[in-house]
């Protein structure tokens, strides 16, 4: 298990560590509560792959965006807002993830059975200081 502690001030440092610990794993469930940081750490993420995209945003009402960083196709998920698995289903999710390009899932709890074996959990948890504890 790789732990990271972050401040938003210091999240660039994070996701530098947090590119360097994926390897070759391609699917990461990213779990939190509502504003523990998900969307902000999958940015930070984006942005030390070279995702030269200015607005990489949570997709919460596309559900999924697509971004093109130095390993190529970054999947960016949201599934806050579907109500059944059929939904994700119906989209073709698992072309995404058995693409071989790297998906940030957020809010993966209703997909989980979808999910490959070798998903890496992530788990943020914002702490009474305001920093971040990342788990994976």
């Amino acid at each position: 298990m790789t732990t990271i502690k972050f401040q938003l001030t210091t999240i660039d440092d994070a996701a530098r560590q947090f590119v360097e610990a994926i390897g070759d794993r391609t699917v990461f469930a990213f779990f939190g509560g509502m504003g523990a940081g998900k969307t902000t750490f999958i940015k930070a993420v984006c942005q030390q792959m070279g995702v030269t995209e200015d607005m990489v945003s949570s997709p919460t009402f596309a559900i999924v965006n697509e971004y093109e960083g130095s390993r190529g196709s970054i999947y960016h998920f949201d599934f806050y807002r579907i109500r059944q698995i059929s939904e994700a289903v119906n989209m073709g999710f698992d072309d995404y993830l058995y693409s071989g390009n790297l998906c940030f899932i957020e809010w993966p709890e209703l997909v989980e059975p979808l999910l490959p074996e070798d998903t890496v959990r992530v788990t943020i948890e914002e702490q009474p200081d305001g920093s971040r504890i990342l788990s994976m």
